[in-house]
This record gives C-alpha cells, sequence and structure tokens, in this order.
C-alpha cells in the first residue's frame, strides 16, 4: 500500500473512531485470553470478541470438526480436517476483511510491476467482513461471532444425501472448553446443531434424535512459519505429497508449474557429518484414548519412522511419547496421533496443516479408527476356527491384530511426514509401509493356516529412500539437485521405485503390480495361491468360527472374510490381462517407460480368475447350509453379511453371484477392454477381447455341471457374464471397437443358445430369458436396463472381507 493511501486510510479510520468505545470499555466483564489474536468471552451476550493488531500480516485460516457424526458413510469423521487458507485482516474505514490471498498463481521475478501485474491478474476471496467496535491506538476490535458459529465445514452439504437439513443458530453455541489461545494459535470451537429430516438410515443409526444433529466444528488462525525453511523441489519419483502454483513470470524455456513435496523442518546440528542429531528432532503424541495392548503397539509402529531418518544421516529425529496430561492436541506446535470410534467401518488418515507457500509442514494429524482392530481379529476367527472346546483361544489372533495396528500407526504417520501410497511396494519385498498390506497367510503342512507373518515389521527399505530423498541435509556448498538425483537413482538400482493412487485404485487400471491389498510379487501366482488358502480354510469353516454361546446366526458373517478373501487378489491378478508395466520416468533417468504384459502371462491370469467363477470355488458346502438359521431378534443382517434374495434364510446362490460379479466386472471392466482391442492390433499374439470373451462363455454357458446345485450355481454366472457382456455393448465410454465386439459377441451367443437343445424346465427357463434379454437389448440399447446383480458386502477399507 503506498503512504499517501495509508496516510488517507488512518485520516479516516481517526475521523470515524470519534466517540467510539475504547477496547477495554467494550470488553468491560468479558473473560479476555491473549495469544496469537487475543479474545474476549462475553459470557451475558454469548459473543466473542476478537482483537486485531496484525495488520496486513499473513497467517494461516483452518477450518476441522472435532466432533462428528461417526458414520463413514456420511464421511464427517472427529477429527477431519477442513479448508485452510493464507489470509490477513485488511482495514478499510468502518470494516475489516478477513482476505484469502490466491497462491495458486504467483511471481517468482523480483521486479515489483511484474508482482502486482500477476496479483492483479487473479481473484483474491473476501470470507467475513466485520465491523470496528472499538479501538485503541492500531488494536482494533470486532465482533466474531457470526464468522464463527456458521457452518464453515460445509456439514449441510455433506448431509444433503441423507436429509434436508439446515443450521439452527437457537441451539448453537460457543464450545468454551476448545476455545483457546496459544503463543502461535488461536483456536474457537463452536457446537453447531443442524435440524431437519427425513433422515436417511446411516445418519438414524448414529443419533440419539435424527431431526436433530449436533456436531463441533472448529477455527483455527495459525502462525506461519519463520524464515529458515529451504523448500526442495518435488520428483514424482521420490513418493511425496507436494504443493504447487504456476510462476507466470518465469522465462521462456522454464517450465510456470512449480511443485514443492511437503515435509517437516529438519536440520542437522553438522550436515557434514554421517550421522547427527537434529537441531529440533520431530516429535509425534499419541492419544491416550487408545488402550492396551493397542496402545504399545501404536507407540512401537509410529517409531519404526526412527528407522528411516537414521538411514537419512540422523541421529534420534523422530520420536513418538504418550500424549502428557495436560498437553492440548490443538496446540498447533503438537503432531498428534488420534484414536476414534465410529459406528460404522471408515478410513483411517494421516493428514497435515502445511504452508501453502513452501509445503513446509507445521502440524502433523493422524486419524486412526478403532475398529480396524476388531475388523483383523474378525478375519483370523474367520481363517483360523480357534473356538474349540476345551482350547485356549490361540495367541495368533492377537498378535496378527497387534501387527496390524503397528503397521497402521506407521502407515499414517508416513502420510504426515509427506509421504505418498506406494502400491508397488508390496511387489518389492514389502519395500514400504506406505502400500495398503493384505495378511500374508501362509499354509502349513499340516493343513492349518498360519499367520505368525501376517504383517510385515519395521521400516521398509522403500521409507527409509524417501526419508532420505525429502529429509537429507545437504552441507554448504553441495549440489542438492544432483544429490537428490543420486538418491533415486540408487534407488532404482536397487529395484525400489514408487508408483501411487492413480496407477491402483481404478477397477480398469494397468500396471501388473500395482494393487491395493496384494501380496507377492506375481499377482497370477498369488491368486492361485490364495485359492487354496481359502479352499482350506472353507474346509475348516464350522461352529468353532464363533465363542460358545454366539448365534449360530452369526457365522454368516463370520462367513464372508473366508468366502470373499479372494477379490483383492482378483482385482490384482485382473490387470495382468491387458497388462502394462510402466515407470514415473523422466527423460535421461534410464527407466524403461513401458512394456506390454507378455501374452502367455495374459492367458494364464485370465484362467486363474475364470477358475474362482466355478461352481466348485462358489459352492458353499451342504454342512454349512445345515447350520445357518436365521438371524434372531437383536441380530439382525447389515451390510456386513452376504446378501439373500430368500427372506430370512441364507441364501447361497446370491452368495456365488455376489463373489463371482467381482471377477466378471474385472474382466469386461471398459478400460481393461479398450487395452485388449488396441494390444491385439498391435501384436496379434496378445489376447484380444474377442478371444476373452470366447473364454469367459467357455467357462460360464458351455461348461456342464456336475450337480443340480452346480447347474443352479452355473445358471447364476452365466447371468452375470451375458448382463457385463450387455453393459460393455451399452457403455457409452467404452471404445466403439469394445462395444462392437461385445455386441457381435451376443448376438453369437443367442445363435449357439437357440441351436442348443435345453431340456428341463430350469434349463429352458435360463435359456429362454437369455434370449429374450439379448433380443431387448438389441432392439433398443438406450432403453434396456441391464439387470443388476446383488450388492456385495464391502471390502475397503480392510480389515473385513
Amino acid at each position: 500500500m503506498r503512504p499517501s493511501i495509508v496516510l488517507l486510510a488512518c485520516a479516516i479510520v481517526q475521523i470515524l473512531a470519534r466517540g467510539q468505545d475504547t477496547i477495554a470499555k467494550k470488553t468491560e466483564g468479558a473473560q479476555k485470553s491473549d495469544g496469537f489474536f487475543p479474545y474476549y468471552q462475553d459470557s451475558k451476550t454469548g459473543k466473542v470478541w476478537l482483537e486485531i493488531s496484525k495488520w496486513d500480516s499473513e497467517f494461516l485460516y483452518l477450518e476441522s470438526l472435532p466432533a462428528g457424526i461417526g458414520s463413514n458413510d456420511i464421511g464427517l469423521d472427529r477429527g477431519q480436517l477442513g479448508a485452510s487458507h493464507i489470509v490477513h485482516f485488511e482495514r478499510s474505514g468502518p470494516k475489516v476483511l478477513l482476505i484469502a490471498n490466491n497462491y495458486d498463481y504467483r511471481s517468482g521475478s523480483a521486479d515489483p510491476a511484474q508482482r502486482i501485474a500477476v496479483e492483479e491478474s487473479f481473484a483474491r476471496s473476501v470470507l467475513w467482513g466485520f465491523e470496528v467496535a472499538a479501538e485503541d491506538g492500531t488494536r482494533a476490535l470486532v465482533d466474531a461471532t457470526g464468522f464463527f458459529l456458521r457452518d464453515a465445514h460445509h456439514v449441510t452439504r455433506a448431509l444433503k444425501s441423507h436429509g434436508a437439513y439446515t443450521l439452527d443458530l437457537s441451539r448453537s453455541a460457543f464450545y468454551l472448553p476448545a476455545t483457546k489461545n496459544f503463543p502461535k494459535n488461536t483456536e474457537v470451537e463452536v457446537t453447531l446443531t443442524f435440524t431437519g429430516g427425513p433422515a436417511g438410515a446411516f445418519l438414524q443409526s448414529v443419533t440419539p434424535a435424527s431431526d436433530s444433529v449436533t456436531v463441533r466444528e472448529h477455527h483455527s488462525l495459525i502462525e506461519l512459519p519463520g524464515p529458515g525453511y529451504t523448500p526442495r523441489a518435488f520428483d514424482p519419483r521420490a513418493g511425496y505429497f507436494f504443493t504447487s502454483y504456476a510462476d507466470l513470470t518465469a522465462p521462456l524455456g522454464a517450465q510456470p508449474m512449480q511443485r514443492l513435496i511437503e515435509r517437516h523442518r529438519l536440520h542437522k546440528k553438522d550436515p557434514s557429518a554421517r550421522l547427527s542429531e537434529p537441531v529440533q528432532p520431530i516429535v509425534y503424541y499419541l492419544d491416550r484414548g487408545a488402550p492396551e495392548p493397542i496402545r504399545s503397539a501404536l507407540l512401537e509402529g509410529a517409531r519404526w519412522w526412527n528407522q528411516a531418518f537414521e538411514a537419512a544421516g540422523y541421529k534420534d529425529a523422530f520420536r513418538v511419547e504418550l500424549m502428557p496430561e495436560g498437553m492440548d492436541p490443538m496446540d498447533i506446535r503438537y503432531n498428534v496421533i488420534q484414536w476414534v470410534h465410529r459406528s460404522t467401518r471408515g478410513w483411517s488418515y494421516g493428514a497435515a496443516i502445511s504452508d501453502p507457500r513452501t509445503g513446509e509442514i507445521i502440524k502433523g494429524k493422524v486419524t486412526l479408527g478403532s475398529l480396524r482392530a476388531r475388523q483383523d481379529y474378525l478375519i483370523a476367527e474367520a481363517l483360523l476356527a480357534p473356538y474349540t472346546k476345551g482350547t485356549q483361544i490361540p495367541d495368533a489372533m492377537r498378535e496378527m491384530v497387534l501387527a496390524r495396528m503397528r503397521q497402521l500407526a506407521a502407515h499414517e504417520v508416513g502420510h504426515t511426514l509427506g509421504l505418498a501410497h506406494n502400491y508397488i511396494a508390496s511387489a518389492q519385498k514389502n519395500a514400504s509401509v506406505m502400500d495398503y498390506p493384505h495378511p500374508a497367510v501362509e499354509l502349513a503342512a499340516d493343513g492349518s493356516l498360519d499367520l505368525s507373518h501376517a504383517y510385515s515389521r519395521g521400516i521398509g527399505e522403500w521409507d527409509k529412500v524417501a526419508i532420505t530423498y525429502g529429509y537429507q541435509d545437504f552441507p554448504a556448498g553441495a549440489d542438492e539437485k544432483t544429490a537428490l538425483a543420486r538418491i533415486i537413482k540408487d534407488a532404482m538400482d536397487r529395484h525400489l521405485t514408487f508408483l501411487s493412487d492413480q496407477d491402483a485404485r481404478p477397477p480398469g487400471s494397468a500396471h501388473p503390480q500395482v494393487h491395493l491389498w496384494d501380496n507377492g510379487p506375481n499377482a497370477v501366482d498369488e491368486l492361485n495361491r490364495w485359492m487354496e488358502v481359502r479352499a482350506r480354510a472353507m474346509a475348516r469353516f464350522s461352529e468353532n468360527n464363533i465363542p460358545e454361546g454366539e448365534p449360530l446366526a452369526s457365522l454368516e458373517e463370520t462367513l464372508v472374510p473366508v468366502y470373499l478373501s479372494h477379490r483383492y487378489q482378483v482385482e490384482a491378478a485382473s490387470k495382468v490381462l491387458g497388462g502394462l508395466s510402466y515407470t514415473y520416468a523422466l527423460r535421461g533417468d534410464g527407466q524403461k517407460p513401458t512394456a506390454k504384459v507378455p501374452p502367455e502371462e495374459q492367458r494364464r491370469a485370465l484362467k486363474a480368475l475364470l477358475a474362482t467363477i466355478t461352481p466348485d470355488a462358489l459352492a458353499i458346502p451342504e454342512r454349512l447350509l445345515a447350520i445357518f438359521p436365521p438371524h434372531p431378534l437383536g441380530y439382525a443382517r447389515t451390510r456386513e453379511s452376504l446378501p439373500a434374495r430368500t427372506g430370512l434364510t441364507f441364501d447361497p446362490i446370491a452368495a456365488a453371484e455376489s463373489a463371482a460379479s467381482i471377477t466378471i466386472a474385472q474382466i469386461l471392466d471398459p478400460q481393461r477392454a479398450a487395452r485388449l482391442v488396441e494390444f491385439h492390433a498391435r501384436d496379434a499374439n496378445s489376447p484380444g477381447l474377442g478371444e476373452v470373451i470366447d473364454e469367459l462363455i467357455k467357462a460360464t454357458w458351455r461348461l456342464t455341471p456336475a450337480t443340480i446345485y452346480a447347474a443352479e450355481l452355473k445358471r447364476t454366472v452365466d447371468q452375470l457374464a451375458l448382463s457385463q457382456m450387455i453393459a460393455l455393448a451399452n457403455t457409452d465410454t467404452a471404445s466403439p471397437q469394445s462395444r462392437a465386439i461385445a455386441a457381435f459377441k451376443l448376438e453369437e451367443l443367442k445363435h449357439w443358445i437357440e441351436q442348443r437343445v435345453w431340456t428341463g424346465d430350469s434349463d429352458q427357463a435360463h435359456a429362454f430369458a437369455a434370449v429374450t434379454q439379448i433380443n431387448r437389448f438389441q432392439q433398443d440399447p438406450k432403453q434396456f436396463p441391464a439387470p443388476k446383480p446383488v450388492a456385495v458386502p464391502p471390502g475397503q477399507p480392510i480389515g473385513e472381507m
């Protein structure tokens, strides 16, 4: 701001201020809280006054949800971080504006005119406007009640699909126990009540009165870090989250888009030493709400990261301690690991509050869901059938859960250190805790299942590489760019690489080694092996899978983690079909950018996938069906149960449908289908979409079942194959040739069905229904409602199925 404008503004302020109350007079009787921004609580009026003296001085504003709704499906969890902005207070006469600056577009130029040109080309956002109520010199007092008592976290938006709700200010107020001031941050929390309805099932299940939903929202005003931090350039091969901006005054030939990794500030006392203590260690504090023995497991797992920092040349640079009595987790100076309860399954999170200007992490905040421990215990129950009369429950179950808790703590803390998921790590000898691990189950010689090595212990080799890249403190005069490139090159020489979410999560993704919840370097081998694990677990499944005194009907829920245990490895093996190996290669780094999966490996994957939908693989034996009664009063089916179309009784046909639908949907995924067409066009030896559909029809429609039960299971799978073919032929996003091939194969199938002689009412009805469906689709594809398979019990987040 130019001096003349400043003088004019000050003169206007002085004129307007004549006759105005002083801050002391206006806040008489209110309780003052000193800190980053002093504020006053008026218990009589319920107002909160904010004192402002930091004019045009930037700070970080963050909103969050400290007390949520408790349903992962609604997505409003305790401890959830919301939007953050770099803001400043700006005075204009009687008004004070809270302005969010636009750091997405910047200028790296030293020329003031160029910097102003960029700043004035893009909009800022005024988050709130305040009226000055009193002032003393440069200090102004504003009524901040309305700013804080608002739905900053957009709860009404999240509730929209669960009911129509609006904020009811008559049932809202400041939450004084969590409204506090600290030297570097001011924290204000409010209790907000949203009224309305009608409520959906998820909301009804977690609220005492569903027409009144009360949560707490939190506002944080945070001091930005001071000088002394050096941003580090982002490298897509290094495995870090990043902050980015466009430098619109970058010289021609230079990239305008700048990316900086997110990391904590950490320096060696002696940068030239191979191993040095830090100037200031990174310390995390664990929530005392986590019970033993889980608490100790969480502490141990989170502390694994010190191994990585030691590999990066630090001695005792990373510590994890139990939160001291009286320490406030809201204090921005403390990194915290929070223990959260929910009514339904949900993810754990590793989030960070960071400086958008530089990528420096100001505070790490981990949220661990308590249900994960119970979910892993359910897996152990399902696999081990441990409740034999007169025997002690094996320690392996408890140890498996604690091993998972260690890994979970390490994983989520890793995110708060700046690290992204590395989903190729399981194929590289479990090189990173930043992968999603499926429990590794070994086949013992006596036919039992061994869980003693279900989860890895200790930090991975890739994690050491990543921490070294992000946190290595180079001595003065070192060529940092060259040194960082060397760290990545050395890792590649050891076959340690990084691939992340976009490569693993989409159902139609292509890399044959990048998956969630998989094991082993070869997805096809592990699927074949796991089907043997599953077969042994199914053979052992009995009343011994639940404790004495539990309703036998609860066996149904315990069956799910066994019956659908292959689902993740099916997803992994499906990516071999039409698969493409690739790297995040940079020009000149020596990596091979792409390589198609060999044709013989693709066909081996297809064979393994089709083996999962045979009647033998899907059949639930009669001895189990005889002990699955309907659920009694107080033990209703939930979405964790296998689906049923038979009312109260257990439905083995629907169970088979749910399992087979996973495989068939993966095989005929539209993106996979398009790659099969493309790869076959480039290499005639590569299996094409037509060949894949032919093999699917052989494994379903053309299969001869051995029993009446197997025939009914086969008819169910036939229908799934038919429906998925119609869906592919009728999908706008599928490639034209994929749709054409699917439509042609439907005509071939119809012709075969019409030419075949079907005997028995069941097969005749089956054939009639299939031909009718194909005809209806062919007559008017856009008006054809493709049959939907039954719902599959949810799998992710892992721990259940």
